[in-house]
């Protein structure tokens, strides 16, 4: 199992407080000491507004801070968990996508979803359409998106977003294209979404043994469509007080998590310390855990 961390932006109040710049500096020396540590990714949050409150307080937009993440580090990959499909019109999703792989040196992976968090939506001009027709738009979105990856102009035609014709060069460094990672916990049309459309499927805070029946489920749905199992990864991003505190407790939560067999963990141990000192305390307990980390580089004090 690899793992990776979210990269501080301030959305879940860890930058209260703070002076901007002080707090980008952070978030800057922090990925770096990540990639030193061997943790295998870096992602962010696709959020505008504090949680669970929206507050007057630093939230980083997603997109310029990993433009600025693949400039500041060389291996790790890097990416969202996840966008919000909402925000942007999906041809400048990949637009942006496949701008920000070239960047990176073709280490970029798009995660996304549907979206939720109402207060951004209705605050920022999106309204907030009913979970169905969220849904549904999703679908869309990914079959714009797929075309907009796969090779020549794009032409996609759904009832909430089309292309005709588009250009997107470049695509990206990656071949075939940029992985794509559909994130949500819906059993039905999301797992649905990923099998269709996605090269991993994402789930939030969800323990040990249902990750596993619903890895099952899923594969078991990938064979019935006709899909080989073994080309979907799963990951999860874990429920942040579970990842707080160093100790057995979370080093016996980790091998759990291990032992499922899915293929990525996302944590975001300095949720509520951004220091070095947290993300270092984090890598000892994942490797007491069993999970190997790339070997370390020297680390900063």
């Amino acid at each position: 199992m690899q793992v990776g961390l979210m990269a501080p932006q301030g959305w879940k109040g860890e930058y209260d407080g703070w002076d901007a710049g002080e707090a980008w500096a952070r978030t800057v020396e922090l990925a770096r000491q990540a990639e030193d540590l061997g943790f295998e990714s870096l992602w962010v949050f696709d959020h505008f507004h504090t949680v669970p409150q929206p507050t007057d307080e630093i939230t980083f937009e997603s997109f310029s801070v990993l433009s600025a993440l693949a400039m500041a580090t060389s291996r790790v990959r890097i990416g969202h968990m996840v966008v919000c499909t909402g925000f942007r019109n999906p041809a400048l999703t990949a637009k942006l996508s496949s701008t920000i792989d070239v960047i990176s040196g073709g280490r970029f992976e798009l995660g996304i979803g549907a979206g939720w968090k109402e207060d951004e939506w209705r605050a920022y001009g999106y309204g907030f359409p009913p979970l169905v027709e969220r849904m549904a738009a999703f679908g869309d979105h990914l079959e714009v998106i797929r075309a907009m990856f796969g090779p020549g102009r794009a032409t996609a035609v759904g009832r909430y977003a089309s292309v005709r014709g588009a250009i997107n060069v470049p695509k990206g460094s990656q071949e075939p294209r940029i992985p794509i990672i559909v994130g949500g916990n819906g059993a039905r049309v999301t797992a649905g979404y990923a099998i269709k459309y996605a090269d991993e499927l994402n789930y939030v805070f969800l323990a040990p043994a249902e990750i596993v029946a619903r890895m099952a489920a899923v594969r078991e749905r990938c064979e019935a469509e006709g899909r080989d199992p073994a080309t979907l990864r799963f990951s999860l991003y874990a429920r942040d007080e579970e990842m707080r505190d160093p100790g057995q407790a979370r080093v016996d939560l980790l091998g759990e998590l291990a032992a499922t067999g899915m293929d990525r963990l996302v944590a975001f141990p300095t949720r509520w310390a951004p220091t070095a000192e947290a993300q270092a305390a984090f890598a000892e307990d994942c490797r007491a855990a069993g999970i190997s980390l790339a070997t370390p580089a020297a680390v900063a004090n």
